[in-house]
C-alpha cells in the first residue's frame, strides 16, 4: 500500500513571513506605491490564492493591474527566499528524514510557482519530497491540487497536514483526513487530530496508518 503525507507550507513547515514582507516592500517601493505590508498583514494572506491576495492588497487598482503588481512582488519574493531562506520549524529535517523512509511526501500550497522550490532549494530538502504542486502552476485551488497529487502518484491512503481553516476546508473537499499543525497560524474545528510540534508527526502517522 502506497501511503502519502501532503503538507501545507507556511505555518506548517516554515515561517517565511518576515522575509516575504521585506521582499514585497522593496517591490512595492519600486512600483512607486505609497503603502507597505506588515507581518500581520502577511499572516492574514496565508492560505489565500494569489489572485485573491492581489485583489485585497492592491484594491485600489483594476484587477489586471493588481495581478501585475503582485507578480512583481512574488518575483522578488522567490529571489529573496532562494538566497536567504525562511525559519524552519524546529526538528523539521530530522522529522522529514524519518517520515520519508515509510511515506510518500509532498507539498501542496496556494502559492506562486517558484515558492516551494525556493523553500526546498535553500534548505536543501530535495531528497525528502517526492512531488509538489501549487496554485501558480495549475491555476487550481488547494482541494483540486490535493486530489491531483494523490491521483497522479497513485496513493492508496493519504493525509494532509496544515494549520489554518482554509487548509481544513480544502482537505475536506478533497476527501482526505486532516491533521492540524496547531503551532501554526490558525485554528480548526475542535476534535480535529493535531500536533503541537512537527516532531510529533511520525508517532501519529504510525497510529493513523495502522
Amino acid at each position: 500500500m502506497k501511503k502519502g503525507i501532503l503538507f501545507d507550507l507556511d505555518g506548517t513547515l516554515w515561517d517565511s513571513s518576515a522575509g516575504v514582507v521585506k521582499a514585497w516592500n522593496v517591490a512595492i517601493e519600486k512600483l512607486g506605491i505609497d503603502y507597505r505590508v506588515t507581518v500581520d498583514m502577511m499572516h492574514g494572506f496565508m492560505g489565500k490564492t494569489m489572485d485573491a491576495i492581489a485583489y485585497e492588497l492592491f484594491d485600489r487598482e483594476e484587477k489586471e493591474k493588481a495581478l501585475e503588481y503582485l507578480t512583481v512582488c512574488t518575483d522578488y519574493e522567490n529571489e529573496y527566499l532562494e538566497e536567504h531562506g525562511g525559519i524552519l520549524y524546529e526538528g523539521l529535517e530530522e522529522t522529514l528524514e524519518k517520515l520519508h523512509k515509510d511515506y510518500f511526501l509532498s507539498v501542496v500550497s496556494n502559492c506562486q510557482e517558484g515558492y516551494i522550490e525556493a523553500f526546498i532549494k535553500y534548505h536543501k530538502l530535495e531528497k525528502y519530497f517526492d512531488d509538489t504542486e501549487n496554485y501558480g502552476r495549475t491555476g487550481k485551488g488547494k482541494a483540486d491540487n490535493i486530489r491531483l497529487v494523490v491521483e497522479r502518484n497513485h496513493l492508496d491512503k493519504a493525509v494532509y497536514v496544515g494549520d489554518i481553516m482554509g487548509d481544513y476546508n480544502s482537505t475536506m473537499e478533497a476527501g482526505l483526513p486532516f491533521i492540524h499543525a496547531a503551532y501554526g497560524f490558525g485554528t480548526v474545528p475542535e476534535g480535529t487530530p493535531y500536533i503541537n510540534d512537527i516532531r510529533d508527526l511520525p508517532a501519529l502517522m504510525e497510529d493513523f496508518f495502522a
